[in-house]
């Protein structure tokens, strides 16, 4: 069976969406570096998003890439460790150059967190989740 999952995903220019990246706070596999791909890292198990240069992508998926200015195909999920990141993290997209599509605020009573998109309009949301407050 499988032993590891990544995702992959297309980008206009590999070095802009790297720095773009690594402004907010994540690292990268360096032996994974070319001039059309880059391996991103998340969170302490290391999952990896791997970032194609969008030519290189269609060849892989042999179909057009989405359109993100006009629809979304998927959402990633990070998770922070306290309100107080998502905010701070919030701060960070934008300086980096980043959309913060939802400001960081309350949601159903026990998660707070905002959502993003990335230099080529990828969605991404940081969550801070208070299990003691999730409803039963």
């Amino acid at each position: 069976m499988a032993k590891q999952i990544w995702l992959n995903l297309p980008v206009k220019e590999v070095a802009k969406s790297k720095a773009f990246f690594a402004k907010i706070g994540f690292s990268f596999n360096e032996q994974h570096d070319t001039p059309y791909s880059t391996c991103l890292l998340v969170g302490a198990a290391n999952f990896v998003i791997m970032l194609f240069e969008e030519s290189m992508f269609e060849g892989f998926v042999q179909n057009k890439i989405t359109d993100t200015q006009s629809s979304s195909e998927l959402l990633i999920s990070i998770d922070a460790e306290s309100r107080e990141e998502v905010d701070e993290f919030a701060i960070k997209v934008e300086e980096a150059g980043g959309t913060v599509f939802a400001k960081p605020a309350e949601n159903q009573g026990w998660m707070y967190g905002c959502g993003f998109a990335d230099l080529d309009g990828h969605r991404w949301n940081v969550l801070f989740m208070d299990f003691s407050k999730l409803p039963k």
